[in-house]
């Protein structure tokens, strides 16, 4: 299981982000030194640190250095409150993975995280998987070139910037997709709130970040809560802010990811997770467009678009009490259902495309040729976590695969239930060989009677 080092001399920050990270599979351990974390290295090992910049002690600079000394190659993203884009770029030249600003958006840290463990994975030289070791050293050399390389391209990218982010890319030409991206273009020039609803793993983010990029808000920020992330007691000090001395640990004034929106987007992800006490906050800030941080009294005017997303039905959660009938009507004012990926099959291909040239792109080696019959398949199978389980199954057949992606791979890193996707696929020869579905029934009877 995958392990993570927190070190940060802020509780409030190290509990959030241990319940955060333990709710996805993570094992956590979290130190509040410098010290404390270079010593329990020595003890443990551990795939990934977050580290925070400005603690008491050592400094986070001098517990990177000191790693770097000591020869610990692990994934280290540094975090601060205080940060530039000239910080993100000290960070990375001095050997660090990635930089982030606090407050952050958790969904923008997990993806990071994964980012790392992912270029870990592909770029250490005794992975078992000697097929991927070996494209990734033809095509690019060893890890500390690739950093070198890389450094520009992520002090560039969009986590250090405070304006538009980049444009997200949306794949399909599918009759319902393309239904789905006229709505886009509809509702994104206007300046209504938009209630996205789909299943998990559908592209709701994708969504909302299209409509920022296609509204007249384009050059201000695009800020995405994963409100089913953050814990109930802290979600309040996460979107409004808070003042210095509010609570426990609250050790100076911040400014919520609702301010940190001025002017552009804010986009709250499961908002049927949020609590009935942070659902009233948020209904006051649509109603009076004005916030007031925690422990504070004074109203600060905002002007912010608000989009949700939600993969619950919200009519139930009001029928129980566990959603406010009130907030539901002031999101709705524009509605929007992504389809599941099995409602739109005919994109598999497509996606499975452009999952391959993107994940390849990234880690610097030559994309495998993938078989028709093995894409035949991959459009069968029943995609329970949507265009999310989809690209996780490109991710394991690229690096367990050899330079060909057959029906084999398919069914090696397939779901589970690819026994009764089998029985479909095997139908669906016979009708193209029968040449209709009920010739395709009676020999399929007629068979199984023999075999009785």
């Amino acid at each position: 299981m995958t392990k993570i080092l927190i070190v940060d001399d802020n509780s409030s920050i190290r509990r959030m982000l241990s319940e955060i990270l333990e709710t996805r599979d993570y094992t956590v351990h979290s130190v509040a030194r410098g010290k404390a974390c270079l010593e329990i290295v020595t003890q443990e090992n551990f795939d990934l640190i977050l580290l925070d910049i400005k603690m008491q002690g050592m400094d986070g600079f001098e517990v990177l250095k000191e790693l770097m000394l000591r020869g610990i190659d692990i994934p280290i993203i540094m975090m601060s409150a205080h940060g530039r884009s000239s910080t993100a770029k000290q960070v990375i030249e001095k050997g660090a993975f990635n930089y982030i600003e606090k407050p952050f958006d958790i969904k923008e840290l997990i993806e990071m995280i994964e980012d790392a463990l992912v270029d870990e994975s592909i770029n250490t030289p005794d992975l078992e998987v000697s097929n991927l070791a070996r494209k990734q050293q033809t095509k690019i050399g060893n890890k500390t070139n690739l950093r070198k390389v890389d450094t520009q391209n992520k002090i560039n990218s969009k986590i250090y910037n405070t304006g538009k982010t980049s444009s997200p890319t949306m794949i399909g030409s599918s009759p319902l997709f393309m239904k789905l991206k006229g709505e886009i273009a509809k509702v994104a020039p206007t300046n209504f709130r938009v209630l996205i609803f789909g299943p998990n793993g559908s592209g709701k983010e994708l969504v909302a970040r299209s409509i920022h990029d296609l509204s007249p808000r384009s050059n201000k920020r695009f800020v995405e809560v994963n409100c089913a992330a953050i814990p109930n007691e802290l979600i309040e000090s996460v979107l409004f802010g808070h003042t210095k001395g509010s609570f426990t640990g609250a050790n100076k004034e911040t400014v919520g990811l609702f301010q940190q929106a001025e002017g552009g987007t804010i986009f709250l992800d499961e908002i049927g997770d949020m609590s009935l006490s942070a659902q009233a906050k948020v209904l006051r800030v649509l109603q009076e467009h004005k916030i007031t941080k925690v422990g504070g009294d004074k109203e600060i005017k905002i002007n912010v678009r608000v989009i949700a997303a939600t993969n619950k039905n919200l009519q139930e959660l009001i029928s129980e009490k566990a959603f406010r009938e009130d907030l539901f009507y002031r999101l709705e004012e524009l509605v929007i259902k992504v389809p599941s990926l099995n409602e739109r099959r005919a994109d598999i291909p497509e996606l499975v495309n452009h999952f391959v040239s993107m994940i390849t792109d990234k880690g610097g080696w030559i994309p495998p040729k993938i078989e028709k019959e093995a894409m035949d398949v991959l459009q069968q199978l029943n995609y329970a976590g949507n265009i999310r389980q989809l690209q996780n199954i490109v991710k394991r057949m690229l690096v367990m695969s050899e330079d060909v992606i057959s029906v084999a791979d398919v069914n090696r890193f397939a779901p589970l239930e690819i026994s009764r996707q089998k029985e479909v696929i095997q139908l669906n020869n016979l009708v193209e060989k029968f040449g209709s579905l009920d010739a395709a029934i009676t020999y399929i009877r007629e068979h199984f009677n023999e075999g009785q």
